[in-house]
Order: C-alpha cells, then sequence, then structure tokens
C-alpha cells in the first residue's frame, strides 16, 4: 500500500523510497515484529482464555518427558500462530506491492494452512479432543490446496514457464525442461505439504521451530531478491522469476513476525505456535521455494527440519521392522533431551539454531556454484 507514496515523489522526493525493494524488505520486517510485540500480551491473554492450558503438547511423547518437565508448560496457551499470521499479513499490506499475483499465492498458502492447523488446534484446546483434526482429513486439505495452487502455477504468466521445469543445486539448466502434469502436482505436494509437517515436527521445544524458521525465512529472502533481479539471476545463472521481489518483501515480513514471536516463545515460552503457526510458517517457506524455483535448496536450507522429519520416519520404519528403537524418542530434538548426559532444552534449541543458521548459509551459497 505504502508502495505507491513513490508516485508523490516529483512532489516530495523522500517518498521515492518507497519503490525500492530492500527498502519495504527492512520496513516489513520492522512493521512485523512491532505487531508481535504489541498486540503479543493481548492475544496472548485471549488465547489463554480461549484455550486454558496446552494439556495435550506432549500427549504422544514419551513418559519420560512428562518427568522432566514436570508441570512447567501445563499453563501455556497454543493457538500462538495466529500472531505469527496476523503479523504477515498485516506488513505484507502495508509495504508489498499488492497487484503482485506470486505475493498473493504465497500469503494465501499461509493463510490456508494456518486455517488447518488452527482447526486442528481448535479441536484440540477448546474441544478438548486431543486426537484433533483427523489425519486424513488434514493431508486432504492440504492436498486439495496445492492442487489449486499446482493449477494456478501452471497458468500464471509470472511461473508457467517455469512451471514444468526441474531445477536442481550446481546446475545451470533444467535438468528436465518439462515434467508432466502429474509430476509436477506430486513435486510441488511434496515439497509444499513436506515444509509444512517438517516445521509442525519441529515444534515441540521453546522457540526451536521458530528460530529455525527465521534463518530458513531469511535465506530464501535472498534468493528471492536475487530470483526477482534480471541483472542478479543472469549473473548467477538461476530463473528470473518477474515480481519475484515482492516474495522478498513477503519473506521479510515473515522473519519480522518470527522474531516478534520468538520474543514471547523463548524459553520459558508465554506461547505455543500451534499447528496454526507451523503448518502456515511450512506451507509458506515451501510456496516460496516453489515460486523462486529452489525447491530443492529446500532440503539444505531447512536442514533442520529434513533431520527431524528423517528421525520420526527412521523411528516408525525401523519400529514396524525390528521392534526397536532407533533413537530414544523422536522427533531427533527430544532424543537429545532424553538421552545419557542429556543437554537442556535450551542447549537442544540453541545449538539446533546453530545448525540451521549454518545449513541457512550453505543454501545461500549454493546460488553461486553452478
Amino acid at each position: 500500500m505504502l508502495y505507491y507514496l513513490h508516485l508523490l515523489s516529483d512532489n516530495i522526493s523522500y517518498f521515492r523510497v518507497f519503490q525500492y525493494i530492500t527498502v519495504r524488505i527492512v520496513a516489513g520486517a520492522g512493521t512485523a515484529f512491532l505487531i508481535s510485540l504489541v498486540l503479543g500480551p493481548w492475544v496472548i491473554r485471549r488465547l489463554t482464555r480461549l484455550c486454558g492450558s496446552d494439556v495435550n503438547r506432549y500427549k504422544e511423547d514419551l513418559p519420560a518427558l512428562d518427568i522432566l518437565r514436570g508441570d512447567k508448560k501445563k499453563n501455556t496457551p497454543s493457538m500462538g500462530g495466529l500472531l505469527i499470521i496476523l503479523a504477515i499479513v498485516g506488513a505484507c499490506l502495508l509495504w508489498a506491492v499488492l497487484t503482485s499475483p506470486i505475493l498473493w499465492l504465497a500469503l494465501l498458502t499461509l493463510c490456508a494452512m494456518g486455517a488447518i492447523g488452527f482447526a486442528d488446534d481448535y479441536i484440540k484446546m477448546v474441544k478438548r479432543d486431543s486426537k484433533g483434526l483427523c489425519a486424513r482429513t488434514k493431508l486432504l486439505l492440504q492436498v486439495l490446496w496445492v492442487v489449486l495452487l499446482t493449477g494456478v502455477l501452471l497458468v500464471l504468466p509470472a511461473t508457467r514457464d517455469h512451471a514444468r521445469q526441474l531445477m536442481v543445486p550446481f546446475f545451470k539448466a533444467p535438468i528436465i525442461p518439462e515434467m508432466c502434469l502429474a509430476c509436477v502436482f506430486l513435486f510441488v505436494a511434496l515439497v509444499v505439504i513436506g515444509a509444512s509437517n517438517a516445521v509442525n515436527l519441529t515444534d515441540g521445544l521453546d522457540g526451536l521451530a521458530i528460530g529455525c524458521a527465521s534463518s530458513v525465512t531469511l535465506a530464501y529472502m535472498v534468493m528471492a531478491y536475487v530470483a526477482g533481479h534480471a541483472v542478479l539471476a543472469a549473473y548467477l545463472q538461476v530463473p528470473n522469476v518477474p515480481e519475484a521481489g515482492e516474495l522478498a518483501v513477503f519473506c521479510g515480513c515473515m522473519l519480522g513476525a518470527c522474531l516478534g514471536f520468538l520474543w514471547f516463545n523463548c524459553h520459558p515460552a508465554m506461547v505455543f505456535m500451534g499447528d496454526t503457526g507451523s503448518l502456515a510458517l511450512g506451507g509458506a517457506i515451501g510456496c516460496v521455494a516453489v515460486l523462486i524455483k529452489q525447491e530443492l535448496t529446500l532440503v539444505v536450507v531447512g536442514g533442520v527440519f529434513v533431520l527431524e522429519a528423517l528421525s520420526v520416519i527412521m523411528q516408525v520404519g525401523f519400529f514396524k521392522w525390528k521392534r526397536r528403537r532407533i533413537f530414544v524418542c523422536s522427533p531427533i530434538h527430544h532424543h537429545f533431551e532424553l538421552k545419557k548426559g542429556p543437554w537442556s532444552e535450551m542447549q537442544v534449541t540453541v545449538r539446533f539454531w546453530i545448525i540451521s543458521i549454518i545449513f541457512a548459509l550453505i543454501g545461500i551459497l549454493l546460488l553461486k556454484i553452478r
């Protein structure tokens, strides 16, 4: 919205800054951060009255986790992802170019995945049904959104030229120039739904998922800026996506919202993001990766999320095969809490943050290696 103030720059020269993407990225991040800080206490009070305590958060973990934590997290409200979504949407409405279709794809994916997570959280927290939304129903809703998203990608002028291509890090040209429609859908579903659920699995410790999401978002903010800059994209030999600069603004807003939420979610947490936040953030990150054709780079940038998801898959698969566990508890962050000579919750969180930052830096470096 404020972008259009640059049209008045002939009268007020300072308004010219509103057309620069870098300015709007920083301003969007700052705005989202402030929205989170200002509205955070009010949202937390409302969620506390609505949800009560987060009694179901560790219901499926090993009993040892309950013993380790005691009642320290019992009265912490969930569904805090509403604050994240509100901050992102509010900041984007102020600082992004609202005529950009790919911006709206990212925003709508954020809201759609958030709505699915909200339904799950509402059933768990308000209706007091520990099972929440049926897993099949949740997956079906995610698939339906991906079907719609894929259809738009294939017809939208800004994305249709690259939608069927499979880009791989280290290679200048697409490995597969034109995938079939079914393959495009399966690939987009794997990235968006996979990222969404991987972030959800990571959300088990105070500040863990939101901190890792911040570093991933920062990396994709850089990549989106490069993809939207014709000269930089040509120099680094990555796909040039028209209007991808607005995705960089979106990522800036998302980064600010994540840091603002971390203010309240750091140990000891005052609020949890719940499925509302984790599914929304993961879906939005996956959507941005698809839009700028850096899907496989997400495996590196989101390395912590990948490891968390793989630990669950390995644990379940190995237990079904050998009736034994690989890890003390999965996802893997719980393993480090419970193993002999355990790490404290803050040690696990900060060390995973460090690993996530390293993965993000490696992912950015991959832009140069072609």
